[in-house]
């Protein structure tokens, strides 16, 4: 999201999720910036998840992104670490639930067998080729990756490559990464 509540743009996410092989691997820049000030150079926007099995990216207000990093962990404990199961259900209330359906984020998760990009409109897609992206950054990373899929097969070089060119194009997003990757 490119505003908080209080009307002041903050941007700075890039996230992409890359799917090769039996290799998943999600990337996320560490800049934070509120309009032409970058505040934070190094932030963390890539986690695991679910003891591990999972990774989580997130775009949008941090706290908001915690928040809704703790309900999937919730959802993947009561569904036994099915990540389909747990995101929809999380989905589900994210959509409905007074509360939550305030908070400004997205999410791209993964597992050893499916990547999902969670909206709080209730979304939960799953991308047809592997490939996933969200924040300001997003776009020109999704791109660069495609582009990529031809001439690489390591999930990971491709991620570093396409968040390097996103860096180079958008200028809310920087060339400090943070990956976690599975491996089927």
């Amino acid at each position: 999201m490119n505003s908080d509540r209080q009307g002041n743009d903050w941007h700075g996410t890039t996230i992409l999720g890359v799917r090769t092989g039996n290799k998943v691997v999600l990337a996320g820049d560490g800049q934070v910036s509120m309009g032409d000030t970058i505040i934070k150079p190094n932030a963390t926007k890539v986690r695991r998840l679910g003891e591990g099995h999972v990774i989580g990216g997130f775009a949008g207000a941090t706290a908001d992104a915690f928040t809704l990093f703790e309900r999937l962990e919730k959802k993947l404990d009561q569904h036994q670490g099915q990540l389909m199961r747990a995101a929809v259900e999380m989905a589900k209330d994210w959509r409905t639930d007074k509360y939550l359906r305030n908070l400004e984020a997205m999410m791209i998760v993964a597992d050893k067998d499916t990547t999902l990009i969670l909206t709080g409109k209730g979304d939960v897609l799953e991308p047809a080729d592997g490939l996933a992206a969200i924040g300001s950054g997003g776009n020109y990373a999704l791109a660069a990756a495609r582009a990529l899929l031809d001439y690489e097969d390591d999930a990971e070089t491709i991620a570093r490559k396409a968040m390097k060119i996103a860096a180079e194009v958008c200028v809310y997003t920087n060339g400090e990464l943070t990956i976690e990757a599975i491996d089927g």
